[in-house]
């Protein structure tokens, strides 16, 4: 009988980051967030994460606090994020 090895994937970095692209809005339990800025070069995420790896990173602004300052987060997209506002094409960071 053979057996048939299963070689686990990695998700794609694109699936990891779902749609949060600069200008969507997403929310979980942490917060509501509008995504500034996509890093994708893995030395700038892991060095804005202070990791020593990461494959992206992406820098929010919770919006639910009027005082919030942007921080970076490298947290993969999951069932309990949900897109409220799409990317848009042109984008400017609400003041």
């Amino acid at each position: 009988m053979h057996s048939i090895a299963f070689r686990q994937t990695r998700p794609s970095v694109q699936e990891e980051i779902g749609p949060r692209q600069p200008g969507a809005i997403y929310q979980n339990t942490d917060g509501r967030f509008e995504v500034l800025v996509l890093v994708t070069d893995p030395v700038d995420a892991a060095q804005l994460l202070r990791r020593t790896a990461a494959r992206w990173a992406v820098i929010v602004r919770d919006t639910l606090r009027p005082d919030a300052q942007p921080f970076a987060v490298g947290s993969v997209w999951t069932d309990s994020d949900y897109l409220i506002r799409p990317a848009k094409r042109t984008y400017v960071p609400a003041a």
